[in-house]
């Protein structure tokens, strides 16, 4: 089998407590039904020609400004926010045990990169939870590309900027179309439910491992 040269990882999800957690939060703090605001959500995207609530605001295809004004609308006018990062990421802590897995990968030779689905307004706060320039050697986000996960052209790309084949890389990602839009697109998935399981499924992938990307 083709050794992995690549990890790439996620951010919410993985590097951060599960998004449902936070999502959550987020309802309690707003005083919102969390079904009716994934409904609303699920209304504005449906305008913009997707059933995935989040693409319109990461791809970008609006902006965060005019999105949350769509889904309060869709509320009532129950959401009366200009933007979400702040209260998104209001406690928001790192899985510094996920960060030390990924330290150890460095450690051994191993690629290890970030591929996320990323909303623009978002990008400083999350910088803030990680030490980029230390853990990633690549960094490839959907508002920055045009892409997002999980087509084939996310996945095209970053091998591509990683400089290895798509055979080379795997995704840990907490999201089973993604997993499976990697997996499409020739690389190898995990599927991302907690650190432990995750770390002991990419040490089965990596096992054993000749050559690496730095």
């Amino acid at each position: 089998m083709t050794p992995v040269r690549v990890v790439w990882t996620d951010f919410g999800g993985v590097l951060t407590p599960p998004v449902a957690d936070t999502l959550a939060t987020f309802c309690a703090n707003h005083g919102l039904d969390r079904k009716a605001l994934l409904a609303a959500m699920s209304a504005v995207a449906a305008r913009y020609g997707t059933d995935d609530a989040m693409e319109p605001l990461d791809t970008p295809l609006t902006s965060e400004r005019d999105w949350l004004r769509q889904i309060s609308d869709e509320l009532g006018g129950a959401l009366r926010l200009t933007t979400l990062a702040d209260t998104w990421f209001d406690g928001r802590e790192t899985n510094t045990a996920w960060v030390a897995e990924l330290r150890a990968l460095r450690r051994r030779g191993i690629g290890v990169s970030l591929l996320s689905n990323m909303v623009p307004a978002w990008d400083a706060h999350w910088r803030r939870m990680v030490d980029v320039d230390v853990l990633f050697d690549q960094v490839l986000l959907s508002f920055e590309v045009g892409h997002r996960k999980p087509t084939e052209e996310m996945f095209t790309l970053a091998a591509r900027r990683a400089g290895v084949h798509p055979s080379e890389c795997v995704l840990v990602d907490d999201l089973q179309r993604n997993c499976a839009g990697a997996e499409a697109a020739g690389w190898r998935a995990v599927r991302f439910t907690d650190t432990e399981s995750a770390a002991t499924q990419l040490r089965q992938l990596l096992s054993p491992v000749t050559g690496g990307v730095r």
